[in-house]
């Protein structure tokens, strides 16, 4: 990764959690940070007196005070801010070309991953060319630091594969990278569906299924231990629910790693079922991470 993390702001708690979590991430990873605010697509949550203030002069405040507090956390990150007139989701995705990383803040459980109406950030999710990381608003692993207590728990980086293979590399690269960065583990979390009931030994079948499976996981997983020897490697293939198999190995997740595929049309886009639940319910930031 060479290319920068930008971070959308809108001034809503979520965001400002996200570019905390964007700054320690860009210093860890020593890459720039880029703050993007839309003063046209600004939330309907936050209050701007029209008489006092345009909507430019808020998002240079907004700029301005996120800068310097950010550059206090860190003195030695390479920031820049940008106040643009596009429209956030262009804006983002347009910087999602040449960016390491794309980060949005979320409103906090039960809501969709927003960091403005909902369907903007879905948009980004749904289209971003590079992996895009959602924050909740009122993480106190995040607005804390990693060194509280709430983070105690947060030991792995916890990574679901529809696929055992070639396709599952993207997720498997960005995850083994990111663990090694934090000095903590990965979790390869593969669920299978059950098999009919129909059947005259569903449980055998599903035994059969679950070991060959294993043996692919594994072999998908071997490079990336190669590579990454020092990141503690754990292989769960479990039958059922792909979402419940990721939630609950979530709670102790420093960052949960779900993917979605590429598309050829910008006029399209889709999350799957797993991802929105994931967004949805997991308590840890959530990165989306585009495959083929």
């Amino acid at each position: 990764m060479t290319g920068p993390v930008v971070i959308g702001l809108d001034g809503s708690p979520g965001s400002v959690t996200a570019a905390w979590w964007a700054a320690e991430e860009a210093a860890r990873r020593r890459l720039p940070l880029v703050l993007l605010h839309s003063w046209t697509t600004q939330p309907l949550d936050v209050p701007i007196p029209q008489e006092t203030q345009s909507k430019q002069r808020y998002g240079q405040e907004l700029l301005q005070r996120l800068e310097t507090e950010l550059l206090h956390r860190h003195g030695d990150l390479t920031l820049t801010t940008e106040l643009v007139s596009d429209t956030a989701a262009h804006a983002l995705l347009d910087h999602s070309k040449g960016a390491s990383l794309l980060v949005l803040g979320s409103r906090g459980f039960g809501s969709a991953a927003s960091f403005l109406l909902g369907s903007i950030s879905l948009h980004v999710l749904g289209l971003a060319q590079c992996p895009t990381v959602t924050v909740r608003a009122g993480d106190l692993a995040v607005e804390a630091g990693w060194g509280h207590p709430a983070a105690a728990d947060r030991d792995e980086v916890v990574v679901g594969l529809s696929v055992a293979g070639p396709a599952s590399d993207p997720l498997l690269e960005f995850s083994f990278a990111t663990a090694e960065s934090y000095g903590i583990g990965v979790r390869v979390v593969r669920a299978l569906p059950r098999h009919a009931p129909h059947l005259t030994s569903p449980e055998r079948a599903d035994d059969r299924h679950k070991s060959e499976e294993r043996t692919r996981l594994t072999s998908t997983v071997a490079m990336w231990r190669q590579m990454f020897p020092d990141v503690p490697v754990v292989e769960q293939v479990v039958t059922g629910s792909a979402a419940h198999a990721l939630l609950s190995a979530a709670a102790r997740s420093r960052l949960t790693v779900v993917g979605r595929h590429r598309h050829p049309s910008h006029l399209t886009w889709k999350l799957g079922p797993v991802a929105h639940s994931v967004l949805h319910h997991a308590p840890s930031p959530v990165a989306v991470v585009p495959h083929d």
